[in-house]
């Protein structure tokens, strides 16, 4: 399939985008395939399933992509003994449901950050599109980029948050640590947060996360629930060469506060959280070898 094998290859290369963009990337991509035609649900079904697990594999680091096409997979396995067509329009319904969601899931979070946030110094890490929608909306004093290598994208983070008309820093990585003194609340994005409450973020994540602890600084995460991951970070997948250079777990312990568009969570509640959230194990299964779970 010339769409997937594009997805999948988009996938694995980008170093631009966030969790968000590619977990929309890999749902566009299953809706594109269900509009072929197919013979039966059951080819239908199979086919999503197949392009799914691709899509998850091409960054296995990114588990919004898992999250989001599990999603997906979970309605559509429910509901297979429709006709091809009608599974059609559900997987599309769902797919515009996951896409339309993640822009209210954002403002959601927004939300309930803003009283964390206004007035506050408020320290970053790497270009969550999630963080975004909550320093545009949450009138922080200032905000604080880092520069965020290898690939450097705090930069035009930074740029972004000015023009929307924030007070913003930018600092070296090697600075972070020690600015965290002068930090508030430091906020941070998520590729994944795992049943155990573990973050899967870029890599410096957790020493700036040690340093905000030592200082007194909360480390909250804005994470969307597509991005929960209804696994152990011991079972998570293996990463490749390139995400290890790019991803880093950091503990469940220097996290004070993990914020999804259903409330706020200790780390120690996300477990909970999962279980109660249905197409979270329902989609993973479908997509990873039944031992992970």
């Amino acid at each position: 399939m010339p769409g997937l094998d594009s997805a999948v290859a988009e996938l694995t290369a980008d170093r631009e985008h966030g969790a968000s963009w590619m977990a929309r990337r890999a749902v566009e991509t299953l809706l594109e395939i269900s509009e072929q035609p197919f013979s039966s649900s059951d080819q239908l079904f199979d086919t999503l399933v197949d392009a799914g697990r691709r899509l998850a594999e091409a960054r296995p680091g990114v588990g919004a992509i898992a999250g989001a096409a599990g999603r997906v997979l979970a309605a559509a396995n429910a509901h297979r003994s429709l006709e091809p067509d009608e599974l059609r329009r559900l997987v599309e319904e769902e797919a515009r449901s996951i896409i339309h969601g993640r822009e209210r899931a954002a403002a959601s979070i927004a939300v309930q950050l803003q009283s964390k946030i206004e007035g506050k110094v408020v320290m970053t890490h790497s270009a969550s599109a999630t963080v975004r929608e909550a320093l545009v909306h949450g009138s922080p004093a200032r905000a604080i980029c880092t520069i965020s290598e290898p690939v450097g994208e705090g930069r035009a983070f930074a740029d972004d948050l000015r023009g929307e008309g924030l007070t913003v820093d930018l600092v070296d990585d090697a600075e972070g640590p020690a600015a965290l003194e002068t930090v508030d609340v430091f906020l941070i994005g998520a590729d994944t947060v795992f049943r155990c409450g573990t973050l899967c973020n870029k890599i410096g994540t957790t020493r700036l996360a040690e340093a905000a602890q030592k200082h007194g600084v909360p480390t909250i995460v804005a994470c969307e629930i597509v991005k929960l991951a209804p696994i152990e970070a011991a079972s998570a997948p293996e990463q490749s060469e390139a995400e290890k250079t790019l991803f880093e777990l950091t503990p469940p312990e220097l996290l004070s506060e993990i914020v999804t568009e259903e409330g706020c969570h200790t780390p120690e509640e996300i477990a909970a959280l999962v279980d109660r959230t249905p197409f979270l194990r329902d989609g993973y299964a479908l997509l990873l070898p039944a031992n992970a779970l």
